[in-house]
């Protein structure tokens, strides 16, 4: 039988329903009702109306909740029938707490997050991700003393300027000073399982620097064992004001918190992720597993929202920026001035004062297929929270590889994807190869200590660090 699609007019009472418009949408959905209980399902079925249209979704006041905020303005989400209201929350806890409470229907994620949720480090709950939000965006920050301290040992390009990217390598000498003299030396990072927490990790390791390890089996999660930088929780918004106190000596944060030293000269940028791992995954959006299926409709329907979002935020590269950094400008998104915003949303990131250089790529939402979540970018995350002890214990790579299918899933992804190519609203070279598609990237090398990274194969990448833990357990 042809399916048949209805067109429905959405009227009620209130400002809310005003914000609906008209809808299309299959009244044949039940089947996937049934199947997204499963890791994958038949990607040929239809979606149908979505089961819950009032919508709460938490973000953290960072650039790259921007899928959300153009969603939202540009009525991607009401396109689909969703009704949502997006709420800043306090920190990476609060958040989490929201969504697995059910006070947040889903949030602008940590990758890690979910992550550890599910594996029961921290809070113990089931979270997976359909959609991962962009690529790169954070960036490593020291402040002015700290900064001063290193410039000798910096190699210096023809024109005078620091030699780019600035490896850890530099900074060791700084460490070793302070250590010498008694004092710590202190970094902030915003959560424990944050991509900033790895990527600051991993470049301080590479430069010979050991942030310490976790032992959460000891009942230590301080993650400062054997460590020669102390590593410690600071919320992004509050990073700037405490470099200034001078309660840490740098920081590891997405933007635009670290442009925000810049501007008002209290720090110097030193290095983005982007230099570190180049286009590494950053933030994903997370909700419940209990969520997408009670809410299966729903769950695809706000997928094809973010995605069309996603893809505004990049086309005609990077066009629509300036009107994206208008609207993250506003206080109930980012709230920074315009000018802090922009100076790395729109292609360019500034290291020493006018030290301003064009990086293209330092916040990716949908090119390179930034949205897609891979399995393999879940499998690097469990390898750093191994590597630091967070995993207290060795694993086999088929743990990593069941973990990141329950987590990760690109079959709900992939549903959302095809109905916007049926629709018009996409292409499907804008896609990967659905049909031949492992969830694996091909084997990354652009790291900053040239090491290899294969998602199939995580006990050996393990192996392959200088710091970091193995086989062993603390």
């Amino acid at each position: 039988m042809k399916e048949t699609n209805v067109r429905v007019s959405c009227n009620a009472v209130a400002d809310s329903t005003e914000r609906r418009g008209l809808l299309t949408r299959s009244v044949l959905g039940i089947g996937l009702s049934v199947a997204l209980g499963c890791t994958s399902f038949n990607v040929g079925a239809e979606v149908g109306f979505p089961e819950k249209e009032d919508l709460k979704f938490g973000f953290i006041k960072l650039t790259d909740m921007a899928p959300l905020a153009i969603a939202y303005e540009k009525g991607y989400f009401e396109d689909e029938g969703l009704y949502v209201t997006l709420e800043a929350q306090a920190n990476w806890k609060v958040l989490l707490d929201g969504v697995i409470d059910g006070q947040l229907d889903g949030a602008h994620m940590l990758a890690g997050q979910p992550l550890a949720a599910t594996i029961g480090f921290g809070t113990e709950a089931h979270i997976v991700t359909p959609f991962s939000m962009d690529l790169n965006g954070n960036g490593i920050t020291v402040s002015n003393e700290v900064w001063e301290l290193m410039k000798p040992h910096v190699p210096k390009m023809e024109d005078g300027r620091p030699q780019h990217p600035i490896k850890a390598d530099y900074l060791k000498p700084v460490v070793e000073q302070f250590k010498e003299e008694g004092q710590p030396f202190k970094m902030g990072m915003v959560f424990p399982v944050s991509t900033h927490n790895y990527e600051l990790r991993y470049w301080l390791a590479a430069g010979g620097i050991h942030p310490g390890y976790y032992a959460p089996h000891k009942g230590d999660i301080a993650g400062t064992i054997d460590a020669d930088a102390l590593l410690s929780v600071t919320p992004p918004p509050q990073m700037p004001a405490t470099l200034e106190a001078g309660t840490i000596h740098g920081y590891c944060v997405g933007e635009p918190w670290n442009q925000q030293a810049v501007f008002k000269g209290i720090g110097v940028p030193v290095i983005t992720d982007y230099q570190i791992w180049k286009d590494n995954p950053e933030k994903v959006f997370g909700l419940t597993q209990a969520f997408t299926e009670e809410n299966p409709n729903t769950t695809v329907l706000i997928v094809k929202a973010l995605l069309r979002a996603a893809k505004w935020l990049d086309e005609n590269d990077n066009a629509n920026r300036p009107e994206a950094v208008e609207i993250l400008s506003q206080p109930n998104y980012v709230g920074a001035d315009y000018d802090v915003i922009a100076n790395s949303m729109t292609g360019t990131f500034e290291f020493e004062k006018g030290d301003k250089r064009d990086i293209p790529d330092f916040n990716v939402f949908f090119r390179y297929n930034a949205t897609y979540p891979y399995y393999s970018d879940a499998v690097w995350y469990l390898t750093q929270m191994r590597r630091w002890g967070q995993i207290a214990e060795t694993k086999p790579d088929t743990w990593y590889d069941e973990v990141a299918k329950s987590v990760y899933r690109p079959d709900l992804y992939e549903l959302a994807a095809r109905e916007l190519i049926a629709e018009g609203h996409m292409s499907a070279d804008e896609f990967p190869d659905f049909d031949n598609e492992t969830g694996y990237r091909a084997p990354q090398t652009e790291f900053i200590d040239d090491i290899t990274f294969d998602g199939t194969k995580p006990n050996e990448y393990l192996t392959s660090f200088p710091i970091g833990l193995k086989e062993e357990m603390l």
